[in-house]
Formats: C-alpha cells, sequence, structure tokens
C-alpha cells in the first residue's frame, strides 16, 4: 500500500511539474518522473560515446543528430557500422517519451529495452552481447564518476546502460509550440489565419486527425497505431526497378538489380509490423509517428522515401500508396494548392521552441 501511495505521489509531482513547465505545453502527461539529473548527464554520455560500437566509430548520436531535429536528414536511411545502409529511416527522439512502444514496428515496450537494439544489431553497432559493451564500459576510466553518481554501488550492466541511455531519452521533451500556445494556451496571435484554415483541413477535410491524433487537453498527434499506407509495397517495387546512374555530368545510364547485386548488398526486406506479430494482416503496417517537430525532421516515411513536407501532403493528396492492401480511409483528397499550403503552413507550427537549446545542451 505504501509502495502505490509513493508511486501515485510520484505521478501526480510529476505531472504537476510538467504542467507548470512551458516546454510541454500540449503534451500528453509523462508517465515516468523525472529523471535524477545524474542519471541522465550519464544516460548523454552514453548516447554520444562512439566506444559503445564495436569498432568505436558509432554512436546512438550519429543518427539521431541533435542539429537535425534528433533525427536524420541527410540520408533516406542512415548509415550503420562500416557503413552498411540501414532499412529504416531514423525517427526522431524527440517527444519520444509519449510512445507507448518503441520503432516503427513497435518492438520494444520501453527505453530502456529499445537502447539495447541498435547496440547489438549487427548493421548498427555490431557488439556481440550486452556483457560485452558493459565490461568496455567499466573498463574506461572516465565513466567511473559518472556511473558513482547515477549508480552507487552499481557497476555497468545492461540494466544500468538501458536505464541512463533511457532517461536522457525522455529528457528530450519539446512541447510548447505555436499552435500549442493557441489551441491550448489560449493565445490568438500565436497562429496565422493560412495555419488555422490548415488545421480546419488537418482535422475535417484531410482527416489527418485520424491517425495524428489530437485531445481535449494534449495533442500526442499519433494514435499510437499501425498502419498500411501503401509505402511499403512501394518500397518493395522501387527495389525492383533499374536504378539510374550519372556517369558523368550530363551522361547517366540504368543499372539493374541484378548488376547492382553482384558488387552490393541486396535489399533487405521489410514487412514491417508483420515481422513482430507474425500475422500476415501486418505486412507493410508501420506506427503513425507523432507530428511534433515534423518541420525539423524530414525525409519522411518509414524508408525516408519522401523528402519534404510538401511531397507528404501530395501523398496523402492522391490517396496514399498504390497498395490494394493500405488502409480503406485513404482515398484521393483533391486538395487545392492553396490548400496544400496551408496544411504545410500548419505542419510547421508544431515545432516546440526549446529545439535548439536541447541540441547545445547535447553537445555541451
Amino acid at each position: 500500500m505504501r509502495s502505490a501511495r509513493l508511486g501515485l505521489a510520484l505521478l501526480v509531482a510529476a505531472t504537476t511539474a510538467q504542467a507548470a513547465d512551458p516546454a510541454t505545453l500540449g503534451l500528453p502527461a509523462l508517465a515516468a518522473p523525472a529523471a535524477a539529473p545524474a542519471l541522465v548527464e550519464l544516460g548523454r554520455k552514453l548516447f554520444f560515446d562512439r566506444r559503445l560500437s564495436a569498432n568505436g566509430t558509432m554512436s546512438c548520436g550519429m543518427c539521431h543528430v541533435p542539429e537535425q531535429g534528433f533525427a536524420s536528414n541527410e540520408l533516406r536511411t542512415p548509415l550503420g557500422v562500416e557503413g552498411r545502409s540501414l532499412r529504416r529511416n531514423a525517427p526522431t527522439l524527440l517527444n519520444v517519451a509519449i510512445y507507448t512502444s518503441l520503432f516503427l514496428d513497435g518492438r520494444a515496450a520501453s527505453l530502456e529495452a529499445q537502447a539495447w537494439d541498435p547496440l547489438l544489431a549487427g548493421n548498427e553497432m555490431a557488439n556481440p552481447s550486452a556483457e560485452a559493451v558493459a565490461t568496455r564500459v567499466a573498463s574506461l576510466p572516465d565513466y567511473r564518476a559518472p556511473f558513482a553518481a547515477a549508480f552507487p554501488g552499481a557497476a555497468p550492466d545492461r540494466a544500468t546502460i538501458g536505464a541512463a541511455i533511457a532517461a536522457y531519452e525522455r529528457s528530450l521533451v519539446a512541447g510548447g509550440s505555436r499552435f500549442d500556445r493557441w489551441w491550448f494556451g489560449g493565445e490568438a496571435g500565436a497562429t496565422t489565419a493560412e495555419e488555422r484554415e490548415g488545421f480546419a483541413l488537418f482535422r475535417f477535410r484531410a482527416g489527418c486527425a485520424q491517425c495524428h491524433s489530437i485531445g481535449e487537453r494534449d495533442a500526442a498527434f499519433t494514435d499510437q497505431r499501425f498502419h498500411n499506407i501503401g509505402t511499403g509495397r512501394a518500397r518493395v517495387a522501387a527495389h525492383a526497378a533499374p536504378v539510374r546512374v550519372e556517369l558523368v555530368p550530363g551522361l547517366a545510364t540504368n543499372v539493374s538489380q541484378a548488376a547492382l547485386a553482384s558488387f552490393g548488398e541486396a535489399p533487405a526486406t521489410d514487412d514491417g509490423r508483420m515481422e513482430v506479430t507474425g500475422d500476415t494482416a501486418d505486412r507493410w503496417k508501420y506506427r503513425t509517428p507523432s507530428l511534433r517537430n515534423v518541420a525539423l525532421t524530414g525525409p519522411y516515411m518509414h524508408d525516408g522515401s519522401l523528402a519534404t513536407l510538401e511531397a507528404v501532403v501530395e501523398f496523402y493528396d492522391r490517396g496514399g500508396g498504390d497498395d490494394p492492401g493500405k488502409a480503406e480511409w485513404l482515398f484521393p483528397l483533391g486538395l487545392t494548392p492553396a490548400e496544400k499550403a496551408s496544411l504545410v503552413a500548419f505542419l510547421k507550427t508544431l515545432t516546440g521552441p526549446n529545439v535548439e537549446a536541447l541540441a547545445r545542451d547535447a553537445r555541451r
């Protein structure tokens, strides 16, 4: 009973503190109370440390770049250890604490579990085991004081390393956008008429809010569910088509997939949520991403196939991808150029004002 009362008190305290913080305006209440600064600082150090990869070249922060909205803007999908191409776009870690499952297929139930996936993946950081990572961290003198501050009397292991990285990721909170100030804060001048028109389209005619949900008191801009919008099948088709390669300026040729396979890795398959559930009905379904800070985190879709917000709006205006199995609620919208522009304008109001500060803090 005492434990239950303590847990409730911590949750109430965390919720009250969140309500008083302008950076959390509009965000759902976070169930986990704020971590101790020493734990967050240890997690930050681990997050950006290349020594945590098998060959000392990769860190978490190389795919989730602070100055790029804690995503990766340059490539559709990032590069892992030894330059290996990864199969999915790197999603932003801003507000990652709101998710009830992690990764685009939902295979991890907590940030503590999620932290280990890239550390152990053969094409990402390529460590042979969690024990190998813990042994390496324990051998590094500059971790002794941070670990003692965060975990007095405890050694680096799977639990402590996962908890520290998760604590840092939970600290990447970025609400309080111009939209939040207008919609939840009642600040009439925080948005323009065009942006408000875009929001009306978002909620009603365009139907975006069906998946990118908005509540009465907060807005996660995600329903936390998995949907097939046609991008998975499109990726398969794209990998079957010849690739146009520029030989010299003004001269290009088409290279067949068979020729590419003779000197490179074959494209990795990606069945989406089906890889977790085993249910064929879940093929090419991916978790709805939150749209918070979306203007900073392109390229978009699970495979990074759409470079701009304008391209995303065009995609949905066409009714999504060319897949007979896609969600039944996707259909051509027939938006005018002005309506498309207003939707993009609205999406740009979702950027938190403290994102640059989070990026600066990450590099200190």
